[in-house]
């Protein structure tokens, strides 16, 4: 432990440093706390749109494989449609911590792009299904990142709460003790030098 001179001043320094740590501690649990319900809760979500998302694409490729059989090969049906380039990706804060936020145009199914005349009702079918898988693929996408940030902001801040609990508070409060405890002494000290003092002027009196 560095040595600290035992003086009033440095007393009050090391308390006030003391209640600093204790502060961080109880701001780093409480952040910790907070990140953690929320990971908790886009992990359920998580799990939920997987298994949605298998049977999605499963579907999808069921009726696109029908869409072949029937239509022959679609390769050039699905050349007309056009290349979504609607996803946008923002921000929101949790306790610091910037989570992706991301969102694409939902298909316009009334307006269909492919011409009806070449196609069957397998192709719609498909065209529903990747388009349904789409959306949930954006939102997983979102999702999964969110877990994986929050996991590592989980981490650094239970490594610095740690820090603070286990090695910084114990530390401070050895030097208020170390300090008090001098301090103590030396009042001991100076008051029995006092009353000696005080016991040979009045011994000095009376004689």
């Amino acid at each position: 432990m560095e040595q600290i001179f035992p003086t009033k001043g440095n007393l009050i320094k090391m308390r006030r440093a003391l209640r600093q740590a204790q502060l961080g501690y109880e701001l780093m649990d409480r952040k910790r706390s907070i990140l953690i319900r929320e990971m908790v809760s886009l992990t359920d979500k998580a799990s939920k749109l997987r298994g949605s998302i298998d049977d999605t694409y499963r579907q999808a490729y069921q009726a696109l494989q029908r869409a072949n059989i029937s239509m022959g090969v679609v390769s050039d049906v699905a050349k007309t449609i056009p290349v979504d380039n609607s996803l946008k990706l923002s921000t929101r804060s949790v306790m610091g911590v910037e989570l992706p936020e991301l969102s694409a145009d939902p298909a316009e199914l009334r307006v269909i792009p492919y011409s009806m005349l070449q196609t069957n009702s397998s192709f719609d079918q498909a065209y529903i299904c990747f388009n349904k898988a789409k959306e949930i693929t954006v939102l997983l996408a979102e999702i999964e990142n969110s877990i994986y940030r929050l996991a590592v902001s989980i981490k650094r801040t239970q490594k610095r709460a740690n820090a603070l609990h286990n090695i910084i508070i114990p530390r401070y409060r050895d030097y208020v003790r170390s300090i008090s405890g001098s301090l103590e002494e030396k009042e001991r000290e100076e008051f029995s030098r006092q009353k000696v003092i005080k016991h040979a002027k009045l011994k000095k009196e009376k004689a």
